[in-house]
């Protein structure tokens, strides 16, 4: 079967296809947009080249059950994502505020999609028709396959499985997945003319994927694991955080247990994720006929922002044994690297040169994490990532292959190719595998990198200066970070170019109190940095840091640990951040005082703030708040030249 220009998105285009019906409806919360950094396009082309016709509806109304019905009724079955992000962080903010825009929606138009988007598209698919099975994929489902903590209803909601009444959920990056399902749902289909019974549950044979029964009979016990049912983890929170220990350590596609989670009567099994992809087969993947664009459908309403930063990006891996506490990404995509080849990349970025937009530029080339372009030792391919330790922290591991030859021989062959001007690295780049490479080598990364793929500044992630949330987050320490920046520095100087570090920095993170925030506060004046933007941690579902938050225990020691929970405590530590504005001069002053340092507040160097003005002692709501009344007053104007700081 030929290549469409796009998967059909209406019986017209259906039509035009010469197609009567479709094997799958692929149902998505995104705008369809053919691009491989969109999941939904990566599993319908994948299908497609197996010689299945796919159907996308994409951000149907879901209020209306008709509008499932626009492509008819799919032969083999369903396929359901809520699309590249979690619905609820599609969403919300961390203060829980409905975000103005949504990057994956045509025109960034915010509402297309509903919250849970995952399970109310489940229930319409079934509603529509009840016969095909329902196949949830996507980072949502994937992270919601346990019981797990949900952040916006503060409380431990059962598997997304068991509350979209679907069959099956494709975890993981689910290429290899979604072809051996789609084999066995055509198998059933063929044995069911044929009188064939099929007495095991749907996918209850595939790697990446998790499924419902009734019966764990048939597993072997020593192959398995019974974790915590979904009641006892939603009332214990010691539970929860065992439960979420092995969860974590038994993500091994090679030497992983089965998972066993009771619901109720039911049994939540998750199989062992699937194996990692061969560099051929990623290849393969990037290699499928993507459009590159939105549907036609959104030329009018101004296209899909979210493509805007990775339309002319390149991704060169994925997977990422960097460890953050914070990230779920192990969680879905594995600790194990796997990367694509050079000629791949370079067939890729030919196309992104031949585009008629190109401006020159290639935005990024990376993934998850830029300079991770192969595992972390041999031993990943054979047995799995390590159960009780981590490849970077607290320490690099003595196992740990340190290499950056690979991605500089990458860049200086795309340099080469005709009509590009600049190559950015703009994805992750770990400062502490770097600088745990050879002093040699990691001058001659550095060096090029400067020169060639920086422009004017480079985004790192130190998330922060206390040891004690650094530990938390799974971080080096920030002695760590700071012979980085030296040597940057050092490197833009040979180079003669003036090019900056641009920290990330993260707030109210577990660990993080009063005193965490304004150590951080003092590193940002050392550094002599003004922080523009600053995140606020968010607790999202498949991340150790939520499950830390949730219980208030680390599970990797079952040790209490320090939780902001308080709209104030949270703003206060934000504002501590960006200390040197001032609208945030009344919540600096307020933590400063309740922390007991006022030895910040004054003339000298080492301050973070200026004394208030005479009199504003004696009457708080002149610095903007009402201690009385617990919430901010308007502040007195200031008299023209007088600054709060």
């Amino acid at each position: 079967m030929a290549a469409a220009p796009f998967l059909p998105m209406s019986k017209d285009e259906m039509n035009q296809l010469g197609w009567d019906s479709c094997d799958f409806i692929l149902v998505t919360g995104d705008a369809y947009v053919d691009h491989p950094s969109f999941g939904a396009a990566i599993i319908g082309r994948v299908l497609e080249k197996q010689g299945y016709r796919v159907g996308i509806l994409s951000q149907p109304d879901w209020r209306d059950t008709r509008n499932f019905k626009a492509l008819g009724r799919p032969r083999l079955g369903w396929l359901v994502t809520a699309g590249n992000l979690d619905s609820m962080v599609n969403h919300y903010t961390a203060a829980k505020k409905r975000r103005s825009e949504d990057a994956y929606s045509p025109g960034g138009r915010r509402g297309l999609r509903p919250d849970r988007a995952s399970l109310v598209y489940a229930h319409r698919c079934r509603e529509a028709y009840k016969e095909p099975p329902v196949i949830l994929g996507g980072i949502e489902a994937s992270l919601r396959r346990f019981a797990h903590y949900d952040y916006w209803e503060d409380k431990v909601r059962r598997s997304v499985l068991i509350d979209a009444k679907a069959d099956v959920i494709i975890f993981g990056m689910g290429e290899s997945a979604i072809i051996e399902i789609a084999q066995e749902l055509v198998q059933r289909r063929e044995g069911k003319s044929e009188g064939q019974s099929f007495d095991y549950p749907l996918g209850a044979k595939a790697q990446g994927v998790c499924y419902l029964t009734q019966d764990i009979s048939t597993i072997p016990e020593q192959e398995r694991l019974l974790l915590p049912s979904y009641e006892k983890v939603a009332e214990d929170k010691v539970l929860f955080a065992k439960a979420f220990k092995v969860q974590e350590e038994e993500q091994n596609p090679f030497a992983g247990k089965i998972l066993i989670q009771p619901h109720g009567d039911l049994y939540l099994v998750q199989n062992r994720p699937s194996k990692p992809v061969t560099t051929e087969e990623l290849d393969a993947v990037y290699d499928l006929p993507f459009a590159r664009r939105p549907h036609p459908a959104y030329d009018h309403l101004g296209g899909v922002p979210a493509l805007e930063e990775v339309e002319f990006s390149l991704t060169a891996q994925r997977g990422c044994f960097g460890g953050c506490s914070f990230c779920a990404l192990t969680f879905h995509q594995g600790r194990i690297i796997q990367g694509r080849s050079h000629e791949s990349l370079l067939r890729e970025a030919k196309k992104l040169i031949a585009a008629p937009n190109f401006k020159g530029y290639i935005h990024d080339v990376g993934g998850p994490t830029a300079n991770f372009r192969q595992p972390a030792c041999k031993k990943q391919l054979k047995a799995g990532a390590c159960k009780e330790r981590q490849c970077l922290h607290p320490k690099p591991c003595p196992n740990l292959d340190v290499d950056h030859q690979d991605l500089l021989e990458l860049l200086r062959k795309m340099r080469r190719l005709e009509g590009v001007k600049k190559i950015f690295i703009r994805s992750g780049l770990r400062y502490d595998y770097l600088m745990a490479d050879k002093p040699a080598q990691r001058r001659e990364f550095l060096k090029e990198l400067c020169q060639h793929h920086v422009s004017g500044q480079l985004k790192v992630a130190p998330e922060h200066a206390s040891p004690q949330v650094l530990r938390c987050m799974g971080k080096p320490g920030i002695d760590v970070y700071e012979s980085f920046k030296k040597e940057y520095e050092r490197a833009n100087k040979e180079a003669g170019k003036e090019q900056y570090l641009v920290p990330y920095l993260v707030s109210s993170h577990p660990g993080s109190g009063i005193r965490e925030a304004i150590e951080l506060a003092e590193t940002i004046r050392d550094w002599g940095y003004n922080p523009e933007q600053v995140q606020d941690f968010i607790p999202t579902p498949g991340s150790l840091s939520t499950c830390i938050y949730y219980t208030g225990i680390d599970p990797r020691t079952m040790k209490p640990v320090y939780v902001p929970r308080s709209a104030q405590e949270k703003t206060r530590q934000r504002a501590l951040l960006q200390f040197r504005r001032p609208e945030n001069y009344p919540l600096v002053y307020q933590a400063l005082r309740a922390a007991g340092r006022m030895d910040l507040v004054g003339h000298g160097p080492k301050t973070l703030l200026r004394p208030p003005r005479p009199g504003a002692g004696k009457n708080e709501r002149e610095m903007g708040w009402d201690d009385k009344k617990g919430k901010k007053s308007a502040p007195k104007k200031q008299g023209k030249g007088r600054k709060p700081f």
